[in-house]
């Protein structure tokens, strides 16, 4: 189990690595379902920065800075398109729109 501090560490991580979307829980339908979805964004982005952080380089066996900052880039942009579609961004909502 974590402890309070790994807890932290943790959140001062990704506060600093993700830029996390702010939620405003009083915004309309569109502009709550777009901050979710962003914030789905995010979680995926970091499952899959963790998931891939020992693969290897696409371009040359080199430890390519270019290389680590357009895979960086793809799960970005792959994060982005699948936000969404995958449960978080929904439940956050549904969550949201009958506390409003």
């Amino acid at each position: 189990m974590y402890g309070s501090n790994s807890i932290n560490m943790q959140a001062n991580y990704m506060s600093q690595q993700h830029q996390i979307p702010k939620i405003d829980p009083k915004a309309d339908n569109v502009e709550l379902r777009e901050q979710t979805d962003a914030f789905e964004s995010v979680i995926l982005k970091m499952l899959m920065d963790n998931a891939m952080k020992d693969e290897k380089n696409l371009f040359s066996d080199q430890n390519d800075p270019g290389d680590k900052i357009y895979k960086s880039m793809y799960r970005d942009e792959l994060a982005k398109a699948s936000a969404g579609g995958f449960g978080f961004s929904q439940m956050l909502y549904d969550f949201l729109s009958e506390k409003a």
